[in-house]
């Protein structure tokens, strides 16, 4: 069940690649529905994969997989942070 919900966010939220293509990342769409996700898209994540796989998401993010906005927003609704005190977003590394 929750793979398959996934996978229909995948094609809803990661357009341009196929499901099953998107779906060798499943954190990548779970962090792309946290990102863009419409309110019930994202009330449907919440259910179906629930808070620790949420915050497993946060804590492994890449660089440019959330706005600034959703990166705070979710460090606060899953109780990662305290307020004042969030992260940085992840940062590309050049070498």
């Amino acid at each position: 069940m929750e793979l398959e919900i996934l996978k229909q966010f995948a094609a809803k939220y990661i357009w341009w690649k196929t499901p099953e293509e998107a779906m060798r990342i499943p954190e990548r769409v779970a962090a792309q529905v946290m990102d863009i996700g419409d309110y019930d898209d994202v009330l449907l994540l919440i259910e179906t994969m629930g808070e620790d796989y949420l915050c497993k998401v946060m804590q492994n993010a890449e660089a440019g997989q959330f706005s600034p906005k959703s990166w705070v927003y979710w460090h606060y609704r899953l109780g990662v942070s305290a307020p004042g005190h969030v992260p940085e977003l992840p940062q590309r590394r050049v070498a």
